[in-house]
């Protein structure tokens, strides 16, 4: 992945989660794949619902995590199919559960995706991890979307 400098993001609370989804949604389009990174509670789940809820205008949207079911795909003016590989046995599972068409066809949110590492090499990685009393969003971006990505962090301040 030809990426530059991480941008980050100290995250104090869930709030500021949720509105970091809330800054990236709108600078992303059809064929961006989100690979969220980080230890279970880090809000990996969280940035992907505000994203989804602000890409569908409805933040009392019903998100639920795609854990047992493995994708959650919605009908949105930007298509967007959120994936949890962490039940996932093998990569070649990806396939049955269309991530392919789904890379081409919209935005692809993938939660746990060192389960199938060397798919996600082109895409833009968020990695949460504690920082004192809240959490870091790392995000390293592609190049092809490293202009938008931190124009859209920039205006949010």
């Amino acid at each position: 992945m030809s990426t530059r400098k991480p941008l980050a993001r100290f995250l104090p609370d869930d709030e500021a989660t949720e509105r970091l989804g809330a800054t990236l949604a709108p600078a992303l389009k059809p064929g961006d794949v989100i690979a969220l990174q980080g230890d279970l509670g880090m809000g990996k789940s969280a940035l992907a619902r505000a994203i989804i809820r602000t890409l569908a205008d409805d933040l009392s949207l019903e998100v639920p995590s795609p854990t047992f079911i493995l994708v959650q795909s919605y009908a949105l003016n930007l298509p967007v199919h959120h994936f949890d590989l962490y039940r996932l046995s093998d990569e070649s599972e990806l396939e049955e559960l269309g991530l392919a068409e789904a890379m081409t066809n919209g935005l692809v949110l993938i939660e746990w995706p060192e389960r199938a590492p060397d798919v996600f090499d082109k895409a833009i990685h968020i990695t949460l991890r504690e920082e004192g009393d809240g959490r870091l969003a790392e995000i390293a971006v592609p190049h092809q979307a490293y202009a938008r990505i931190a124009e859209a962090l920039a205006a949010s301040g």
